[in-house]
């Protein structure tokens, strides 16, 4: 996709057809993964069609509800009671009466829940990274950045400055070189140091307490953002920043409500009433868009209040069973996964062209996951980012490894066929066709036979609904 990210030609409408039948003809191939809309929400078990209409069903694997959140039925009270009290629509910006009780009320909850004093409630999460580095860079301050941040943070680098510097993914010498070289010349300007908590791509964490000290050393500003860790890793839902002690101690963090707290928004959280009160008024997405609506304060208030409850506790060790369950499993299947157990399992496909061969195949087996190609992930790096939830049975967990492993044996006869230009793309199913395929339920005999612990867990009923 990155071909068509820079185009030339006079009709700034006409310049882009050429992406258009690149996608279209993806599309004609069962090649084209995204644009996929579900019939009944973000369930463990669902239907869904792609964007011609064309129905699947199966596992989900490519939701984010981290905690199973999204159909809690207290979840489901407070958006009602939040209708009938407030209605449905903010109705302003946070600057002119757009703000409700319950969005006050969130404020206070997530500054207490993070350790910080202050918090700004943005519309979305993409808005509350872009706006926060937008909000507080000018064009003649620094942005130092791990390579591998996410594009919200990225484009809000580019809205603010050119002066951005890339430091290798999670290096902490590459963040001080940086840094340093800054200060060599430029004692007068402001650096912003922007990472993430857990990167969503790779599921790994950066050395969070080092790149506080290097802010401090350097006279620059951390940003952290928390959008995939927050409330759902760690014994106490404080994420890495938790995990690693520095509650209250770094300059700013960033979130998203996407992933743990069952509805879009975002937030930056502040030590300082000085820096909530400036990004209110100098950072566009909150100041120039309408503010949360009451139902999504309200769902995002009582989200936190339970993921900081002992219910949340065991949602999060039961998600947190559940990744590294199917980590093992895929593993017994032959796949690799990429950085350390969270609610992201990144399986490692590696070529581009059979990772899509996969990806067209997973409707057919019954599994609904997201492909990641370049140029999200460097070339040669395609991989599923599979989504788990808390509320996925060990059943589900069994099925994805099962599906994903069918799908990849039948993708890699048809690609290596392409490939030794033994058959053409048209005749490319009927070559799996021909072969005698192994059922499901025989995969799934051979995951629980090489796990007796799991095995014994399941009797037979649950172990043909996992088959079946």
């Amino acid at each position: 996709m990155r071909d068509f990210r820079t185009l030339g030609g006079s009709n700034l409408l006409d310049r882009i057809d050429g992406f258009y039948a690149w996608q279209n003809a993806r599309r004609d191939h069962g090649l084209w993964p995204l644009g996929r809309s579900t019939e009944s929400g973000a369930k463990r078990h669902c239907a869904a069609l792609d964007d011609m209409g064309v129905r699947m069903e199966g596992v989900n694997f490519a939701s984010q509800d981290y905690l199973g959140l999204v159909a809690h039925p207290e979840i489901s009270a407070a958006a009602v009671a939040a209708i009938e009290e407030y209605g449905v629509h903010s109705a302003g910006s946070p600057a002119l009466v757009g703000n409700t009780t319950v969005s006050i009320a969130l404020e206070r909850k997530i500054a207490e829940f993070t350790g910080m004093e202050e918090v700004v409630l943005y519309p979305t999460g993409w808005g509350a990274g872009f706006g926060v580095i937008k909000g507080l860079v000018r064009s003649t301050d620094h942005i130092v950045m791990d390579a591998l941040s996410h594009a919200c943070l990225q484009e809000g680098a580019q809205a603010a400055t050119r002066n951005i510097h890339l430091f290798r993914h999670n290096s902490i010498e590459g963040a001080r070189e940086k840094l340093a070289k800054i200060r060599s010349t430029d004692t007068q300007n402001g650096i912003l140091l922007v990472t993430e908590g857990l990167f969503s791509m790779d599921s790994d964490t950066p050395d969070i307490a080092a790149l506080q000290a290097l802010a401090h050393e350097y006279e620059a500003t951390l940003v952290v953002d928390v959008a995939h860790d927050l409330g759902c890793l760690g014994d106490d839902g404080r994420g890495h920043i938790g995990l690693q002690k520095m509650i209250g101690k770094v300059d700013v963090i960033m979130g998203s409500f996407s992933k743990t707290f069952a509805s879009n928004g975002g937030f930056v959280a502040t030590r300082t009433r000085q820096v909530k009160e400036y990004l209110r008024y100098y950072s566009s997405p909150c100041t120039f868009s309408n503010a949360l609506s009451p139902v999504q304060a309200a769902v995002v208030l009582k989200a936190f209040e339970i993921v900081d409850s002992e219910e949340g506790a065991k949602l999060r060790e039961a998600m947190i069973t559940n990744a590294r369950l199917l980590r093992e499993l895929l593993g017994g299947c032959g796949f690799e996964t990429y950085g350390d157990p969270s609610a992201i399992v990144a399986v490692k496909m590696g070529n581009e062209g059979l990772a899509r061969m996969v990806s067209r195949l997973l409707p057919r087996v019954g599994l609904i996951a997201n492909l990641v190609e370049f140029p999200a992930v460097p070339k040669g790096q395609a991989r599923f980012r599979m989504q788990v939830m808390a509320n996925h049975t060990h059943r589900h967990i069994i099925d994805a490894a099962c599906r994903l492993s069918a799908a990849y044996t039948d993708a890699k006869t048809q690609y290596d066929a392409l490939m030794a230009n033994e058959v053409g793309f048209e005749e490319i199913d009927a070559l799996i066709e021909k072969q005698p395929a192994r059922p499901i339920e025989a995969r799934v005999s051979d995951l629980l036979d090489a796990n007796p612990p799991l095995s014994a867990k399941l009797d037979a009923p649950q172990r043909r609904t996992a088959a079946g």
